[in-house]
């Protein structure tokens, strides 16, 4: 017989997933004022081996328009500087011989229509992965349905994953809102 409760928390888990996914993609757009985050996907050569910038350096945002990144190495200034030359960070590093400054330029109106539109369609995927996850949810209901499970049983148990899913899509939708306020504000 199915443990309705573990599948349940297994959904749910799963949701909770996709929801700290979202947000640690939109913490990485870049939304007009200085955030250290947006450096997270930058790999640097550190000793023969390719590691987060973070485990090389350490950043910090001392105003909301730079980012300052300070090598525990000052060897590792050139690399470092050339491994956010590479990225998709799309700032270019001033190098003053003991840190690397990102001066973070105002965003123009394009662009922040632009970063909107980005963010829409990363919220609509986590939504598609949140309704995805319910399906999975009720086919598996459905399948133990006719494997004797009480019908009264498994509906309660659809009426659960449902909830759940708002749940989620609510939380998907505030973050959003929240996100796009940021590109808008200037």
């Amino acid at each position: 017989m199915i443990d309705l409760q573990a599948l349940e928390n297994e959904v749910e888990e799963k949701m909770q997933a996709t929801l700290e996914f979202l947000d640690e993609t939109l913490s990485r757009i870049r939304a007009g004022r200085a955030n250290a985050r947006i450096l997270d996907g930058v790999m640097v050569e550190y000793y023969g081996t390719m590691a987060p910038l973070t485990n090389a350096a350490t950043v910090s945002t001392p105003d909301a328009k730079s980012i300052v990144i300070q090598p525990w190495d000052k060897s590792m200034l050139k690399p470092i500087e050339k491994a956010i030359m590479n990225s998709d960070v799309g700032i270019t590093p001033e190098n003053n011989g003991e840190v690397i400054r990102l001066g973070i330029p105002p965003l123009t109106e394009e662009r922040r229509k632009q970063l909107v539109k980005q963010i829409k369609q990363e919220t609509e995927d986590a939504k598609i992965s949140i309704r995805n996850f319910r399906r999975e949810g009720i086919d598996t209901i459905k399948k133990a349905i006719k494997d004797g499970l009480p019908e009264d049983t498994g509906k309660n148990a659809e009426i659960t994953f449902q909830k759940v899913h708002d749940k989620y899509i609510k939380l998907i939708d505030e973050a959003f809102v929240v996100k796009e306020k940021e590109i808008l504000t200037i």
